[in-house]
């Protein structure tokens, strides 16, 4: 057996006995929490869960805000050896019930905006034993309803720490990836250290007198290390933003609440430029960083101009956890997604397997020690990406003679639209439900900032009429917001191969000039 190490002693327990019991740790509009005080709320809900008959190494799905209560029942899962799942806020209720039962999870916990989509999905859940909820949700469901707050404020609070070692399940993090089906990457306790030690101390430089700010939201893996992990580690303090990240919004947390790293992805990026935010909007930013998806050399340049702040492109993975790959600051290549994070290993294979020669694409692999241990019963897929060392990406990358790393796309028909995996299947799938639709198919564009988009190609049925704006809200009803079709294009056909499969690289060139189309239309 190893060392004893628990992920939550090491954000929090090491910083209170480091002497910043008084430092702020969590800000925002839900109110600030000291080091000391989160401590001990996390103390006390810990006990809490182990009073509701929560186990070591059982499943607690959490569908909710970044907030302080997030954070505590976080750290407190992982506390007692037990293993949150942040999952998706973005979820509709089938989409819920789907991962309570893959995760066969024994207690949901939510914030009050998402009580209605809660009651529906514990119906369809049979091995939850029950719900974690403020007692105003007013939730009547055929599990038990468990005030967390009240209990833990009843609690006394428990000082002892599982012992957990490493290498033992600290939490998962669902993910479509290169399949396009939900998989729960898991993650060991030692993941924490080696993200926040390579690229939160090595790449942000992240010192106790920060404060993140991210848009990226904690259920996101990118996001958790924005939010929570990176500037717990390091004695800083993390604002908090409950709400759907919008631009102007953000831009008012920054400067009420004092940010000093900002955390974004290229999509709002693009946004905040088009909002027409004043240049000094985020006059206290020292350090940008984005992620998600590939930030264009145009887009980085345009930002830099308006804004004054220098914006760190990497890429990361949810089975890594967070950021490997990455430029550095004062050495930022636009265009690039730059060089290896200190602690991670990279290599491009060609189609036969080989090492490619620099200039020469191929698949991007990773080796580090953030990687997850595999996915939640899911053999196929995880010898599919998790092969030996090594973490196949799924990504096209170059790498120049410099050592510096270009993203080409995606190896597979996968797409990043805001930063999230869409899955054109999933997509396709929801727009052939209509009675209209007769074939569909979804690809990425690129719009005029390139960033990528989803596209939809539709075949409609003969004698039935639907028009694209019919379509984009059909899409918009039954999925999350980021997965409907930018554009919806009819056509009598498909381009086709000889052997008759689907020419998806014409549609995606086809599908770029459409979104410039839109673009250039626009008032």
């Amino acid at each position: 057996m190893g060392e004893m190490f628990n992920a939550c002693e090491y954000l929090l327990d090491r910083r209170v006995a480091a002497g910043d019991g008084d430092r702020i740790a969590l800000t925002g509009v839900a109110g600030e929490l000291t080091y000391a005080q989160l401590l001990d709320r996390v103390q006390r809900t810990a006990a809490a869960l182990a009073g509701t008959g929560l186990q070591p190494e059982q499943r607690l799905v959490m569908s909710m805000v970044d907030s302080p209560e997030f954070a505590t029942v976080y750290l407190a899962a992982m506390r007692m050896g037990a293993v949150p799942v942040p999952v998706s806020t973005m979820l509709h209720a089938d989409g819920l019930a789907e991962l309570l039962r893959d995760s066969r999870a024994r207690l949901l916990a939510i914030t009050p905006e998402f009580a209605a989509t809660a009651a529906e999905a514990v119906t369809a859940a049979p091995d939850l034993r029950g719900v974690l909820a403020p007692a105003d949700t007013g939730l009547a469901l055929g599990v038990p309803v468990h005030d967390l707050p009240s209990l833990a404020a009843a609690a006394s609070p428990d000082e002892t720490v599982y012992p957990s070692t490493a290498d033992s399940p600290a939490f998962w993090l669902y993910t479509s990836g290169t399949t396009g089906e939900p998989k729960a990457a898991m993650h060991r306790h030692g993941s924490v250290r080696v993200v926040c030690e390579t690229y939160g101390a090595q790449v942000l430089g992240i010192r106790p007198g920060d404060r993140c700010l991210s848009a990226a939201k904690a259920f996101f893996a990118y996001g958790l290390g924005n939010s929570l992990l990176f500037p717990l580690s390091a004695g800083a303090a993390a604002v908090l933003e409950p709400a759907p990240a919008k631009p102007d919004q953000m831009a008012a947390r920054a400067a009420q609440y004092g940010a000093t790293l900002f955390f974004a992805g290229p999509t709002f990026f693009a946004n905040m430029l088009r909002a027409g935010l004043p240049g000094d909007a985020l006059a206290g930013v020292r350090l940008a960083a984005s992620a998600g998806e590939a930030l264009p050399a145009t887009l980085y340049s345009r930002w830099t101009s308006r804004f004054g702040i220098d914006v760190l492109d990497g890429i990361g993975m949810t089975e890594v956890l967070h950021i490997f790959l990455s430029n550095r600051e004062g050495q930022v290549r636009p265009g690039t997604t730059g060089v290896a994070v200190p602690g991670y290993d990279l290599r491009i294979l060609d189609e036969t397997g080989a090492e490619a020669a620099p200039g020469t694409p191929g698949t991007l692999y990773v080796r580090g020690a953030s990687a997850a241990t595999g996915y939640w019963s899911r053999y196929d897929a995880s010898r599919q990406v998790f092969q030996g060392e090594w973490l196949r990406t799924g990504d096209t990358y170059v790498q120049d003679a410099d050592g510096y790393f270009s993203c080409l796309g995606r190896t597979s028909d996968m797409l990043k639209a805001s930063g999230m995996w869409v899955s054109p299947a999933e997509v396709e799938a929801r727009l052939l439900a209509h009675d209209a639709v007769g074939q569909a198919v979804v690809v990425a564009g690129r719009d005029p900032d390139g960033l990528e988009k989803p596209v939809a190609y539709v075949v409609l049925r003969p004698g039935c009429h639907a028009t694209e704006s019919e379509l984009v809200e059909f899409c918009r009803d039954g999925l999350p917001a980021y997965k409907r079709p930018r554009r919806v294009v009819f056509a009598d056909a498909y381009p086709t191969t000889a052997t008759g499969k689907v020419r998806r690289v014409e549609l995606r060139a086809m599908a770029t000039a459409v979104l410039a189309e839109k673009a250039a239309a626009a008032p």
